[in-house]
């Protein structure tokens, strides 16, 4: 279990591809309907992090959110 967790409204994503550019490791486009999917849901700091902020940041319709389990807080 991570400290952080990812909050991610699927059914707005419009399958830029964006977050599957810059963190590749953990996101990728569905075959299927083209909407991103992402393989780790928890993670804690460090690569993963920066990876999963990158890409909520380069969203363009800011459908990643990137939650710390421990206040509730939405980071980004």
């Amino acid at each position: 279990m991570g400290k952080y967790k990812i909050e991610y409204d699927r059914e707005n994503c419009i399958g830029a591809g964006t977050c599957t550019a810059v963190c590749p490791k953990n996101w990728e486009l569905s075959a299927e309907d083209g909407k991103a999917d992402f393989h780790q849901d928890e993670f804690d700091e460090g690569e993963d992090y920066d990876c999963n902020m990158e890409a909520a940041k380069v969203c363009p319709v800011n459908v990643i959110h990137i939650i710390d389990k421990k206040t509730g807080k939405k980071i980004i």
